[in-house]
């Protein structure tokens, strides 16, 4: 599938964004402020990162949330357990749903993987709307965290 005109054009931003910096904080706290600044309806942009058996917070925008997930749990583990992006249309039908926002109704997950298979983490995108995300959306945000990849020094295991 190639890239609509907007996931191209925000791709774009965050490889000038990320041009001369390889920090993987410093580019993943970037990522996440230009996420929730272009796309439209969202209340929650950002990453967690995978430590044994748990995803921990990482930089974001939008509202304080949850600190730790298991691996398996909610849309965020099940995606990194799956070892696939999940596109949620509805999260309160969503098994094992953890409710970091009351307000959010859609989610997005892609997992974020390093050169050798190796799950880093994931980024997460939340909406106060139902079936905000589409497969466009999907494949523009996938796109996206191989912008993010390619252009970070990645965290050691």
């Amino acid at each position: 599938m190639s890239l609509n005109k907007f996931y191209t054009t925000l791709n774009g931003q965050l490889e000038g964004l990320l041009s001369g910096e390889r920090d993987w904080l410093a580019n993943t706290a970037n990522a996440s402020a230009l996420l929730f600044m272009e796309l439209e309806d969202i209340n929650w942009a950002g990453f967690y990162f995978l430590y044994g058996d748990e995803l921990r917070l990482g930089p974001f925008q939008g509202k304080p949330a949850c600190t730790r997930i298991p691996v398996g749990a909610g849309v965020c583990g099940t995606a990194v357990s799956t070892g696939e992006s999940q596109l949620v249309e509805d999260v309160h039908q969503f098994p094992g749903h953890i409710a970091c926002d009351a307000v959010s109704a859609s989610e997005v997950v892609v997992p974020l993987y390093d050169d050798a298979g190796r799950c880093l983490g994931v980024l997460d995108i939340d909406s106060p709307s139902v079936a905000r995300f589409s497969e466009e959306d999907l494949a523009g945000l996938q796109e996206f965290a191989r912008v993010l990849l390619k252009s970070s020094d990645l965290p050691a295991s």
